[in-house]
């Protein structure tokens, strides 16, 4: 064979071979293409029974094939959409389509390992459904380049709204932990039920009383929830107006056909509302609150799972509503007076915090009127608290009716009252001040007892007096007390000067409770002698206080200031005490026929535990009883029954009971016929007149006279000249006390001057004898 036919035969071979690989490459690819259609078929056919759509992309052509499912699934038939990319492009929500094609793009180009996106598209009557999107790339088998992408839309609207639902519920209970104000949380209620059913539009009305109110209603227009607000509620206004009556629930089919909304429907159809459903709104007691209502802009009646979640909707509402009931009780209840219905003391603190800031903004001015009710306490103590209530609401109607609308007014506790004046022209908080002591001493009646009460006024002004809330406050405290001291039914401005004296009276009430609990206090005694005799009969004794700072600090101020700080009891039980163990001193020293004399507040005096308190005493010390005189002011000389049981308790132990400062207090001759007491102690303010003023001489003989008429020694005090013994005398009184016998002296002075007595005595009677001797 020759070279040639060599050369053809091998070249035959090699076509034989490449048409025999050939014929095997064409069978692969026809097994494959035929696998492909078979997987292809079957895919379809499965989404067909899973209702997921099918797309099929063609990366080369941009054709792309959607499945009737998938073009359902977005409310359209077969032939109403193009098969190409731009349909889906132009489906896609504007705001998810750049992260939709940039997923797409990463899978395509090998970044991701796998395609899954979820994103919204418009469904054909225009609202958006929620997609899942997954896919995988379809590669030439000789170059692997990716040539179709083929996957699935599922409709997971439910899922979304479920999760949207979910993380709005989660957001209103937190907002309910939080304390949010109850209107943002009706409207997001609102709000997470309308998204849970597009075209529904929700609103909450509050029950007050048997009106109507506005809670919450985010998508409604605002004039209907105008109209609707403060209607009152009854079997025929609407569905909400219904069931708030009924407190069942009302399903409205048609608005404008349906009797309950006959009449206002015309204030729900122009807004497009034809259906409304209601549910009352309850509290956990079971007590209708209010109402939810849900409206759709066509006839309807409620598929079960809109009914179940209007069900719902008003308990998750009654919830907030209760709670809200409650802090706006809370509210009421701190910030208004519950006897009053004034303004309380934390509602006047921050209203003048308020001021504060604006007056200091616009560089204005206010007054402050702190007003106290004089004697208020013993309203309460002779007529009971419920008398002194009453009061209290008759003072108030008188302050409102006295000051504009505009003066804030609060009580502050007790029988304290504020009040907030802005100043339209000079003085006038001074005329306020004015018109309020004028109006409150008109005369009343309560339980047919009839009163004139009365107050007293401290004035401060914003910035003058004050430019803080403390600073203020404490100038219209000291002007209150200035006015207090000028007498009953006054009222005075804040002065400078007052300051000190506040702080004077601040460090003497620390001290003084200081020198009481550590007995720092001394007592002086007064002899108490008899007229005819010269003898001392008996002493009082006298608290006194020199302090370290203060000095020498007067009686009539400490005894005060004990009574102000709650301290006259255990001041009172130091004195008894400390007196009557001197009692026993000079008794022991042989000076047996002496009566100490003890003054007594009234405040303690009326107190059921002190007749224990003498009684106690009596027995630690070992007194007698008779030796003991407790003097009491002519306050507590009534003939109420308390008083008289009090007195006869004490004269049953055996001690003696004088009326001290007899003349000068208001007590009738009435209420003396009844009292058990011993003595009558004539004020010093008689006797200092007596001799220059003809009525006080004659008032001073009556005393005396009617007195020992009526069984009762007499005693004089505040005689301080001879004169005035003179006289006192000339009228039959039997004891005297004053400094014309002795000033308040220390216990070692009253045994010098009662040793000095039995000497003077031994001298007499030594005199005596021996003149006896030399007449015999």
């Amino acid at each position: 064979m020759n070279s040639n036919d060599q050369t053809k035969s091998q070249l035959y071979e090699e076509i034989q071979q490449l048409r025999s690989e050939l014929a095997v490459a064409r069978s692969i690819v026809a097994r494959r293409t035929s696998d492909l259609s078979i997987s292809e078929e079957r895919f379809s056919l499965a989404m067909r029974s899973t209702n997921d759509g099918l797309w099929d992309w063609n990366l080369e052509t941009d054709e792309t094939y959607y499945s009737p499912s998938w073009k359902a699934m977005l409310g359209y038939e077969e032939n109403e959409l193009e098969n190409s990319l731009n349909t889906w492009v132009s489906l896609v929500h504007p705001d998810d389509k750049a992260i939709a094609l940039q997923k797409t793009q990463d899978y395509i180009h090998g970044r991701a390992n796998s395609f899954e996106v979820e994103f919204r598209m418009r469904h054909k009557d225009g609202h958006n459904i929620f997609v899942l999107s997954r896919g995988f790339l379809v590669k030439r088998e000789v170059d692997a380049k990716p040539i179709r992408m083929v996957g699935t839309h599922v409709d997971i609207t439910e899922r979304k709204k479920a999760e949207a639902f979910d993380k709005r519920s989660a957001e209103i209970l937190g907002m309910i932990a939080k304390g949010r104000c109850a209107s943002d949380i009706y409207d997001a209620i609102a709000l997470m039920y309308e998204g849970r059913h597009p075209g529904m539009r929700c609103s909450m009305l509050e029950l007050s009383g048997n009106k109507l109110l506005h809670g919450g209603a985010p998508s409604l227009p605002k004039e209907y929830c105008e109209a609707v607000h403060g209607l009152e509620n009854g079997p025929s206004v609407g569905s909400c107006g219904t069931s708030t009556f009924t407190g069942q629930r009302v399903l409205v089919e048609d608005i404008e056909t349906d009797p309950k909304w006959e009449k206002i429907k015309h204030i729900a159809l122009p807004h497009g509302m034809r259906s409304c459903w209601s549910e009352p709104i309850k509290s956990s007691d079971g007590k209708v609150l209010g109402a939810f209502g849900m409206y759709y802009n066509h006839p309807a009646l409620p598929n079960e799972k809109e009914l179940q979640d209007l069900i719902s909707a008003a308990q998750l509402t009654g919830i907030v509503m209760e709670r809200d009931h409650v802090q706006k009780r809370i509210h009421k209840l701190a910030y208004t007076d519950e006897l009053t219905g004034l303004a309380s003391r934390a509602a006047f603190i921050q209203h003048l915090e308020e001021i504060t800031k604006t007056s200091l903004r616009h560089d204005r001015r206010f007054g402050l009127l702190y007003i106290d009710l004089d004697d208020f306490k013993s309203v309460n103590d002779s007529l009971g608290h419920d008398a002194g209530d009453l009061l209290l609401k008759i003072i108030t109607q008188r302050l409102l009716n006295t000051c504009r609308e505009t003066d804030f007014i609060a009580r502050l506790g007790g029988d304290e009252f504020c009040i907030l004046i802005e100043e339209i022209e000079e003085d006038y908080a001074a005329n306020v001040a004015k018109r309020c002591l004028e109006v409150v001493r008109q005369p009343l009646e309560l339980y047919t007892r009839k009163l004139t009460p009365t107050c007293s006024i401290g004035i401060a002004y914003y910035p003058e007096d004050g430019n803080d809330l403390s600073s203020l406050l404490k100038a219209a405290d000291i002007s209150l007390y200035s006015a207090k001291g000028n007498g009953k039914s006054h009222y005075a401005f804040y002065k400078r000067e007052l300051t000190q004296k506040a702080e004077y009276r601040f460090q003497m009430e620390q001290s003084l409770r200081e020198a009481i609990e550590k007995q720092q206090l001394t007592l002086a005694y007064q002899p108490q002698i008899n007229i005819n005799s010269g003898k001392i009969v008996g002493v009082e004794a006298l608290s006194r206080w020199h302090h370290p700072q203060l000095g020498h600090v007067s009686p009539k101020d400490f005894i005060a200031t004990a009574e102000r700080i709650g301290m006259i009891k255990p001041l009172t039980e130091w004195v008894l005490r400390t007196a009557c163990m001197q009692l026993i001193a000079w008794k022991a020293q042989g000076f047996h026929a002496i009566r100490l004399a003890v003054n007594i507040s009234p405040s303690i005096f009326l107190d059921e535990k002190f007749v224990l308190l003498i009684k106690r005493i009596i027995n630690d010390i070992q007194i007698i009883p008779s030796e003991l005189e407790l003097e009491v002011t002519e306050s507590v000389v009534q003939t109420d029954p308390r008083n008289l049981l009090i007195f006869s308790k004490l004269k049953s132990l055996g001690v003696f009971l004088s009326i001290d400062d007899f003349g000068t207090g208001y007590s009738s001759f009435a209420s003396l016929k009844h009292l058990k007491a011993d003595y009558l102690k004539i004020d010093k303010y008689f006797i200092d007149d007596m001799l220059v003023d003809k009525k006080s001489l004659m008032l001073v003989s009556s005393m005396i006279e009617m007195g020992q008429k009526l069984g009762y020694g007499i005693i004089a005090e505040g005689v301080e000249t001879s004169e005035q013994l003179d006289a006192i005398k000339t009228l039959g009184c039997e004891t005297v006390q004053g400094y014309v016998f002795s000033k308040p002296i220390n216990a070692e002075s009253i045994l010098k001057l009662l040793n000095r007595e039995i000497q003077e005595n031994a001298l007499k009677s030594t005199a005596t004898t021996r003149l006896h001797v030399v007449r015999k």
